[in-house]
């Protein structure tokens, strides 16, 4: 296969992983009670497809064109300001961590390791920046107290960390069976 013809088959795998991603974003559900406002959604699944296809820069790429496609076609204003950067960020620790331990050597106990670390620098980083820059914009721009509201102790540890460790779990075991069902298509690209 030329180069020209890698590198536009490239590009339209990205174009293509990227749409399905940002229209996963549109599929949310609230995964702890009494905290609706913290939505999960499948929408790292084609950026982890990108990453197993490629590699990293192109899981990123998807990862930056579906972040793009949410904040121009589907913003939801303050929210979407102050949480898609979050999400960029906590998704982009997620994916090099896979990168990092799994993509080279592609075996159960280094998925097992890589979802584990993904699950918890993801956690970490929006335990971080719930405190340091989410719950002061929110309470700023969008009249959303949450100290005053919830408690910023009850908030960071009875909701972020439970749902962002459920939902690093719910990442990996759900990449894990869909890389399972798909692994035969991906060895024929």
């Amino acid at each position: 296969m030329s180069t020209t013809t890698h590198t536009t088959r490239r590009l339209a795998y990205i174009a293509i992983l990227s749409t399905v991603s940002f229209l996963l974003m549109y599929v949310q559900f609230p995964l702890i009670p009494g905290a609706d406002f913290l939505q999960f959604e499948f929408s790292i699944l084609p950026v982890l497809l990108a990453l197993v296809i490629f590699d990293l820069k192109s899981a990123f790429a998807v990862l930056t064109l579906r972040t793009l496609l949410k904040f121009l076609l589907n913003n939801g204003g303050v929210g979407t300001l102050i949480g898609l950067p979050m999400n960029y960020i906590a998704l982009s620790l997620f994916v090099f961590a896979l990168a990092l331990i799994w993509k080279k050597k592609q075996t159960v106990a280094s998925y097992i390791l890589a979802g584990l670390v993904g699950t918890l620098a993801l956690t970490a980083a929006m335990f971080l920046l719930n405190y340091v820059y989410a719950v002061p914009l929110y309470a700023a721009f969008a009249h959303f107290d949450i100290k005053t509201m919830l408690g910023l102790g009850n908030y960071l540890f009875m909701m972020v960390i439970p749902f962002n460790l459920l939902e690093g779990l719910i990442f990996s075991v759900s990449f894990a069976a869909l890389y399972a069902a798909i692994r035969p298509i991906i060895a024929k690209l």
